[in-house]
């Protein structure tokens, strides 16, 4: 103990002082004397002797003291000679952190330019309104009893699905619904229960209605082999594909994809907006968006464009390119939205015969053999004639669409080619054919709604019958897209929204409150009264999302 103290701690000795001031003359009056002095100094405690107050020691001995553990060395492991100061040690995952957060801050591959933290809104860039712009940058008075169109609001549900259809019919009624009343129709492939119904009722003023649909709409078609179906969606549960394995899930995507605009109770409306349980609005719509879609000659509204996995649409362009072709069908600059630019060499081949720059195609001998041989190349199942998926698509479950596109020969002409093909359960592949005997092989994939419409969108219409809704902030599942708020005088009061169904007074006064409080404004914001989720990234700002090559088509970003 006095060894590991030795050098924090100063001790005076006093028997110098002593002997030399209390009794100078002991050297004068013998030894008798003397040794009585050396006795009582050796009785006398030593005392420690506490440094100076302005003594610069003693904060350099505390720090050392401080200091000292992180100057302890640990052994790599418990036999080696090498060691480390503990204070590296936990310096090192403290720098990798830092620089993950700066990563994600700022990401110049980004097509983004900017990632953000989870949250917030990305830094808002003007896009060129040369064919699209936002229609109503900020908010509105709502004109409650203004023009209305012809729409409806379309929810596709089960009864077990009630308690996300309240969540999604809630939030609607909140930031828009409560001021214009446009009708909901609920679709279901069963019999809604009486608690669903009257569960509904309570939640929106407007007129409700609820249908069945009809097999003929939901399920295998009678020309399909439904073992060989049902075999093809266990592969893809086997893969673990998302959705993959559950077959009702294939029915609902080919329901949206061809059937849905059919059904008895929409042949009225010449609008519709989709609405899927469980999905949440951020910021309040205080303008008609079908009445504007209608004076803007618009066809289909999106909010959400992200890339689709690939192991779910196997071969999907190529049905669609081919769709194009047979029908003598050119781009009007939409279809390059989802097409991967064309190489030098592949348009070389599209030339004329005449063209200087024309390449013609390979013998048949070198056509016939199998992919692979004497170093040729695979045939890229995505690629059809230099063009190639990119994989974007608007995301579906968020769309505000004129029905009368959907009800079209066009459109219907389209959605029979991909539907003939299988691609919603299983596709038959034969390319190898003449090499393997015949044989016909089969993959599995599951061919959703969302690329279905978009690349019949690509196919068949342009950019300027497009809407972006760029203004509405919207949630289903984990992606997001939520605007910042409109600077200026856009941001009007909020009127207080106390939703009846919740019964404590408390409880209800509380949600209303919490949308009293809307995130900040920034410059070129377009959001009316938004408050964003704070848990995850804007798909603006994030990796997947297609907003880059929904500008391209768009006319690029504004200059200012």
């Amino acid at each position: 103990m006095h060894a590991r103290f030795s050098d924090t701690f100063y001790s005076f000795q006093p028997y110098a002082t002593l002997q030399n001031l209390a009794f100078p003359f002991t050297e004068k009056t013998g030894g008798g004397t003397m040794g009585l002095v050396q006795n009582l100094v050796k009785r006398i405690p030593s005392v420690p002797s506490p440094p100076p107050l302005d003594d610069p020691t003693r904060e350099k001995h505390k720090t050392s003291s401080r200091l000292a553990f992180f100057k302890r060395r640990i052994r790599l492991k418990g036999n080696s000679k090498i060691s480390v100061p503990l204070g590296a040690v936990l310096l090192f995952p403290c720098i990798v952190i830092i620089l993950i957060l700066v990563l994600v801050i700022r990401h110049d591959s980004s097509t983004g330019g900017m990632l953000m933290p989870a949250g917030a809104p990305p830094t808002i860039r003007k896009i060129s309104e040369k064919h699209d712009k936002v229609f109503v940058p900020g908010c509105l008075e709502p004109q409650v009893n203004g023009p209305r169109a012809n729409a409806v609001l379309v929810v596709l549900a089960r009864n077990q699905e009630l308690e996300g259809v309240i969540q999604s019919i809630k939030s609607l009624e909140r930031h828009f619904n409560r001021w214009f009343h446009y009708p909901y129709v609920f679709l279901n492939d069963g019999d809604f229960d009486a608690n669903f119904r009257d569960t509904i009722m309570n939640y929106t003023s407007a007129p409700v209605e609820f249908g069945k649909i009809d097999p003929s709409m939901w399920g295998y078609p009678d020309w399909v082999n439904v073992d060989v179906a049902r075999e093809g969606i266990r592969k893809q549960g086997d893969k673990v594909i998302m959705y993959g394995g559950m077959e009702s899930y294939h029915h609902m995507c080919r329901f949206y994809s061809g059937f849905f605009y059919k059904h008895e109770l929409l042949q009225k409306y010449d609008w519709y907006w989709r609405i899927e349980p469980e999905i949440k609005y951020f910021c309040d719509i205080t303008y008609d968006p079908f009445v504007h879609m209608e004076r803007a000659n618009k066809t289909y509204g999106f909010t959400i464009a992200v890339k689709e996995l690939k192991e779910t649409v196997p071969n999907i362009f190529r049905y669609a390119s081919a769709y194009m072709r047979n029908n003598n069908l050119k781009s009007q600059g939409l279809w390059e939205m989802f097409a991967e630019p064309v190489e030098e060499e592949e348009k070389s081949k599209l030339l004329p015969v005449d063209d200087p720059k024309y390449k013609p195609p390979l013998p048949d001998e070198i056509l016939k053999t199998q992919a692979g041989h004497q170093g040729l190349p695979d045939i890229d199942p995505e690629a059809m004639e230099g063009e190639k998926y990119n994989m974007c698509h608007f995301w579906s479950n968020f769309e505000i669409a004129r029905l009368s596109w959907f009800r079209s020969k066009e459109y219907n002409d389209f959605f029979n080619v991909m539907d003939r093909s299988g691609g919603f359960w299983m596709e038959r592949v034969s390319a190898a054919a003449d090499i393997s005997g015949g044989n016909t092989l089969l993959t599995a994939q599951q061919w959703g709604d969302a690329p279905i419409h978009s690349l019949a969108a690509g196919a068949l219409l342009a950019p300027r019958d497009i809407h972006y809704f760029r203004d509405i902030g919207y949630r289903h599942t984990t992606i997001q897209h939520c605007p910042a708020n409109a600077p200026g005088n856009r941001q009007l009061p909020r009127p207080p929204y106390l939703e009846m169904t919740t019964t404590d007074e408390k409880k209800r006064k509380e949600e209303d409150d919490y949308w009293e409080q809307w995130d900040s404004v920034k410059e070129n914001g377009v959001g009316c009264r938004c408050r964003c989720d704070t848990d995850i990234v804007d798909v603006e700002g994030k990796q997947g999302s297609c907003l880059a090559e929904w500008v391209a088509v768009a006319g690029g970003w504004a200059s200012a």
